[in-house]
């Protein structure tokens, strides 16, 4: 009897979400569904969210051409090709790992005329090169059993991307009107109430994905529009992602994906900011008084070094020693704007990061430094705010693997995109640096916000 097509991807989401969802309880001291949400209500949606989840990938999962999943029926691997590159390389030598086949040698011409060469070569064989460095310096072609090209040109269900997007409008809308007080199950008609954290967030995080998308297309990689995942509870909403379903042709390309989505994320986010911190409310606390957890948590101004010079920026003098800061749902939204874009920018496998990373550094040394950054998170997530402790855990075992590299991993980046790289890895540093004691006490912006 052929083994059903979800059964494998979706056992795996449930028992990760069950993972995550402990650890995110111990981390944050409990979760606590919103007013009038029964727990079985938050647990049975968040089964359906994660079954859609799973029937998101189960296709790209399974071999494109198989037919029910199961071993017994699947097709068998294309024929090994005969690998000519005697054009192309001096010196070559063969070698097979697992079903790869490993073809080294010293490149006669440039990286990318050889990368095309190879592209129209092999197109329709069955099987996708892959030009990189070799363990032994010059230039190595993996040859991959799989045609990635036909596997991106497969069928893409876009009423699920639109299904997500309404449906995380919808707990966005919830989780910031119940922010303000406002449960929605009991006063439906007071959704406006909700609507500024909403759109604002949704925004936010449609800019970041759209930019991603948008130039993907302009270098010709396959990707599919923004899935957005909706949570009933805490913030509404755990972000969106793309699915990269082809290679990048070069690290230029790879690069420019990556980096354009924190880019797009921050044009809104920083501006979402400084327009909602003159509409927060700023509250003297008495000597020794102690902050309470609020919207998405407690945490404190001084804990982010770009925050705190954006609240001073926006906020003048309102922000003296002592004061506390209530944020409005729009700043509420800037500021988990640029938490998400940190995070994004986190140099770890597949996020975007990780891909700036490849493209900078190469896969090599961008390994390297994934490990440091899990590192750096920890200990920010020990001594700083404890939320970094999940996603150090998401960061680690969700995105840590990397994924396939641009079919020409040679050429080096010019000096403007490494500028904008380092750039914007200076920018993740400013949102997750706490600011230095000396450097707070000269804004005078000891204040948590809740």
């Amino acid at each position: 009897m052929p083994r059903p097509k979800l059964l494998s991807p979706l056992a795996g989401v449930l028992v990760s979400f069950m993972i995550l969802f402990a650890l995110f309880s111990l981390v944050t001291g409990g979760m606590t569904p919103g007013r009038g949400i029964p727990v079985l209500y938050l647990v049975f949606a968040v089964m359906a969210l994660f079954f859609l989840l799973g029937s998101i990938g189960a296709e790209t999962m399974r071999h494109p051409a198989s037919s029910s999943g199961g071993p017994a029926d699947a097709p068998a691997p294309p024929p090994l090709p005969d690998v000519q590159v005697s054009d192309l390389m001096t010196d070559a030598t063969q070698r097979r790992v697992g079903p790869a086949l490993v073809v080294e040698g010293q490149l006669r011409g440039s990286a990318a005329e050889a990368a095309r060469s190879l592209a129209q070569r092999y197109r329709g064989s069955g099987w996708t090169p892959l030009l990189t460095e070799g363990e032994r310096g010059g230039a190595a072609v993996l040859m991959l059993p799989v045609d990635l090209a036909a596997a991106a040109d497969r069928p893409r269900h876009i009423w699920i991307n639109g299904l997500l997007l309404v449906a995380t409008l919808l707990t966005t809308t919830w989780a910031g009107a119940l922010h303000q007080g406002v449960n929605l199950l009991q006063e439906p008609g007071r959704f406006a109430v909700g609507l500024p954290y909403a759109v604002g967030l949704m925004a936010i995080l449609g800019a970041h994905e759209l930019g991603h998308y948008f130039t993907a297309r302009y270098h010709k990689i396959a990707v599919t529009l923004p899935y957005f995942i909706p949570i009933p509870f805490a913030l509404g909403t755990f972000g969106a992602f793309i699915r990269i379903l082809s290679p990048a042709r070069d690290r230029r390309g790879l690069f420019d994906m990556a980096v354009a989505g924190p880019y797009a994320g921050l044009v809104l986010a920083i501006p979402a900011l400084l327009i909602g911190l003159p509409m927060s409310h700023v509250v003297t606390l008495p000597a020794g008084a102690s902050i309470g957890a609020g919207i998405g948590g407690g945490m404190s101004l001084e804990s982010s070094l770009l925050l705190t010079v954006l609240a001073k920026l926006s906020m003048g003098s309102a922000l003296d020693a002592g004061n506390a800061l209530l944020l409005h749902p729009i700043a509420f939204a800037g500021w988990l704007g640029l938490l998400v874009t940190a995070l994004n920018l986190l140099p770890i496998g597949q996020l975007d990061g990780g891909h700036m990373a490849d493209a900078m550094f190469g896969r090599r040394a961008s390994g390297f430094l994934s490990g440091a950054a899990i590192v750096v998170l920890v200990i920010l997530g020990i001594f700083v705010w404890s939320g970094l402790l999940f996603w150090a855990f998401i960061a680690f075992f969700v995105a840590g693997r990397k994924g396939l590299p641009p079919l020409n991993d040679i050429d080096r980046l010019g000096p403007g995109r490494l500028a904008a790289g380092w750039l914007a890895f200076g920018i993740l540093a400013a949102i997750l640096m706490p600011v230095p004691h000396a450097l707070l006490e000269t804004l005078c912006s000891k204040c948590p916000y809740l």
